[in-house]
């Protein structure tokens, strides 16, 4: 009597996966990775340059592979003077939660973990959340504006934010929720922890204040974080 093999159809791992897993693979592209992952703004080539011990143009090849496998972005310096704009570089909207680095969920669950323990509202965790990251990225190098810092921050967990200038602030509109099956649940447990970490933000690093959040469906986006300048 035969008996049939039952064989597993083997998973492809996905070209994106592959590519950036060959560009972490080089140590010292991982450190440049989670320099710029961790950072409180976007990184010149300069500050890398001076952080990895490594000339110009080593520093620049590196990049170009990160960039190229989807892990960081690149863009130009705005200036107002003369002079050649600098490249910056940021960390990928999608890189959170990846290759070892801090996803969105861990974040939430953190916040909300505290809430439990100390018995504080989800606002109050958040912005205990916000003041410690704000430390963090003054222990690196002063963050500069607060509403870009803020900005850069949504980015780093996720949301994919882009402003829009307004007559007493600028509004931040969070294109994605990373959240959204939590939000789905708990919309408004969710939405207090980023209200507090936004406005724990804003009080660590100074010179701006958040007003408020304005909630959306967690399935479609689009909320809105009014921000001031103080």
């Amino acid at each position: 009597m035969q008996m049939a093999l039952l064989i597993s159809p083997v998973r492809r791992v996905p070209d994106d996966v592959q590519s950036q897993a060959r560009a972490l693979g080089d140590p010292t592209r991982f450190r440049i990775f989670r320099y710029i992952f961790e950072a409180a703004r976007p990184v010149g080539v300069a500050e890398l340059t001076s952080y990895t011990q490594l000339n110009h143009n080593a520093v620049r090849q590196h990049l170009d592979v990160l960039t190229s496998a989807g892990l960081v972005t690149e863009s130009q310096e705005e200036r107002t003077r003369p002079g050649r704009p600098r490249l910056l570089y940021e960390s990928a909207p999608d890189s959170a939660g990846l290759w070892g680095t801090p996803g969105p969920y861990e974040q939430l669950a953190t916040s909300l973990a505290e809430a439990m323990r100390t018995g504080a509202s989800p606002e109050d965790a958040g912005r205990r959340a916000g003041l410690a990251r704000a430390r963090e990225m003054a222990r690196r190098e002063p963050p500069g504006d607060g509403i870009e810092a803020i900005e850069h921050e949504m980015a780093r967990a996720g949301f994919k934010p882009s402003h829009r200038d307004r007559a007493r602030g600028v509004e931040i509109v969070l294109e994605r929720c990373p959240f959204e099956s939590a939000a789905s649940v708990n919309a408004k447990a969710v939405c207090l922890v980023h209200f507090g970490l936004a406005k724990g933000l804003a009080e660590g690093i100074g010179g701006v204040e958040v007003e408020s959040l304005v909630p959306k469906n967690p399935h479609k986006a689009g909320c809105r974080l009014l921000l001031r300048k103080a």
